[in-house]
């Protein structure tokens, strides 16, 4: 669509396209940080039994992140006297970028995503995203001060080991997808919850757990974040930094957060598809068939303008548009859920040691990871082996023939008792939050002293005198 409507003329090519990244994508990115930073501190606050922002925009505080995004840009921008000017001011925008740049590949839905056509959207969103850790280094390096320079160093040793057991992981969802296209693996996984490649077979349920645990360190996140370490090192790699730029690294981190759970829900969590399938409401309302149009996209049938489209899946444009936005809310509110998960570790789990962080790594992750690799393996050449004889036909792909054809009996019953078994952990755990949340009277008091020191934004503070039993002797003069 943007080449027809340049005309063929490159350089007015390239000016939509940076026109329609700059005005969708970074105001997206503005609003999912600032959000996530609001929604940490509430959270925050309900686990430490307080009620977090309250005041700033009314309704629970929701202009919080506002308030402080505002302040950050009216402080000063300081520079410590002896660090690298430039390589000081360079590196939060290096740590910055590559989280917008992995933005481009998400797919929100069949349309909703910038670059469709990229074979290589878990490479490339894992290469842009491995670039931050420079942007932490220079931002150490060039602050002449050994506290950032610590948190630096860390970063680099804890993000270069935990590549590893996360790059075996997510192999071991690529081995069942067969590609590497982010659209691609939300197309394969359209029939519903238990198609899902997190049921798939044992060993990619695991996987899910260890790229989870991994994705913790890669972001910095609780019990992992050691690289800022308050307690230890002031505040790590960006001690030093102040106003806007100090803004830019939590940018980037809440984004990272973001893209990290893109990944894992492409890969693992169906995509942008509802997990009900076929039987959803609202694609049944359009007349919509994930696993029908699944395979008409592998025939090539499926491209082209919105029109052209439309008609191939056997929609009207405007239930195309629906199809999309409705997509698209499934795939940020799987990504939020992720979200919400590190945010209650972060506030539950206590940090652990450096020493702690690598024996986790190389002694425990990595050979489950590949165990879970190899597993999988097995279970794919198994699979194959086992499966029966049918109507199913040659594969409309060869590389996706395990997900073609007759399903094996072993398989079927597999994805069914994993499929309960997930929900059966989510269930439990938003039970947990309800009871949490709702069972007041098992929560601590909020104020031992009511009398003198009340607490809520209706009553004031004020000093009165303790009263003495009624039965207590008087003083003696």
């Amino acid at each position: 669509m943007v080449e027809q409507l340049a005309g063929g003329n490159f350089l007015l090519m390239v000016a939509i396209k940076v026109a329609i990244v700059a005005s969708v994508f970074l105001p997206a990115i503005s609003l999912i940080a600032m959000f996530s930073i609001w929604w940490e501190r509430k959270v925050a606050g309900h686990i430490q039994c307080r009620v977090g922002p309250m005041h700033v925009g009314g309704w629970h505080g929701w202009a919080q992140s506002l308030a402080d995004g505002l302040k950050l840009i009216l402080k000063e921008d300081l520079i410590p006297k002896g660090a690298d000017g430039f390589l000081f001011r360079l590196a939060p925008y290096l740590a910055f970028a590559p989280v917008f740049t992995a933005f481009l590949a998400l797919p929100f839905g069949p349309q909703f995503v910038y670059e469709s056509g990229l074979n290589i959207g878990v490479l490339y969103v894992l290469a842009v995203l491995s670039v931050e850790v420079m942007g932490v280094i220079l931002a150490g390096w060039s602050s002449n001060s050994k506290w950032s320079i610590y948190g630096a160093m860390r970063e680099a040793c804890q993000l270069v080991s935990y590549e590893i057991p996360l790059g075996v992981s997510i192999l071991c969802g690529v081995l069942v997808a067969g590609t590497l296209n982010l659209v691609e693996l939300s197309y394969l996984q359209g029939g519903g919850l238990q198609t899902w490649f997190i049921f798939h077979n044992p060993f990619v349920f695991g996987a899910f757990f260890l790229y989870f645990i991994a994705a913790l360190a890669e972001n910095k996140r609780a019990p992992f974040d050691l690289p800022e370490s308050e307690s230890e090192l002031v505040a790590g790699f960006h001690t030093e930094y102040s106003g806007l730029r100090f803004s830019f690294f939590f940018f980037a981190e809440y984004a990272a957060l973001f893209v990290v759970g893109g990944i894992q829900v492409a890969l693992f969590l169906g995509g942008w598809n509802s997990p009900l399938g076929r039987f959803d409401p609202v694609y049944m309302a359009i007349g919509y068939n994930a696993v029908e149009v699944g395979r008409e996209y592998f025939a090539g049938g499926v491209g082209g303008g919105w029109p052209q489209t439309a008609q191939a899946m056997g929609l009207s444009v405007p239930a195309l548009v629906a199809l999309n936005v409705y997509s698209a809310v499934w795939f940020v509110i799987k990504i939020m859920t992720l979200v919400l998960i590190q945010i209650w570790i972060r506030w539950t789990l206590p940090r652990i040691r450096i020493d702690q962080v690598l024996y986790t790594c190389v002694k425990v992750l990595l050979p489950i990871s590949l165990v879970m690799l190899a597993g999988t393996a097995v279970w794919i050449w198994m699979e194959e082996t086992l499966r029966p004889a049918g109507e199913g036909g040659a594969p409309v792909v060869a590389r996706l023939a395990h997900l073609s054809g007759p399903t094996p009996v072993l398989t079927t019953v597999t994805q069914t008792v994993l499929a309960a078994l997930g929900v059966a952990m989510v269930l439990s755990a938003v039970a947990v939050v309800l009871r949490a949340f709702f069972a007041r009277d098992t929560q601590p008091r909020k104020t031992f002293f009511p009398d003198v020191m009340p607490v809520g934004s209706d009553v004031a503070f004020t000093c009165s005198p303790v009263q003495a039993p009624a039965d207590a002797e008087p003083a003696a003069e």
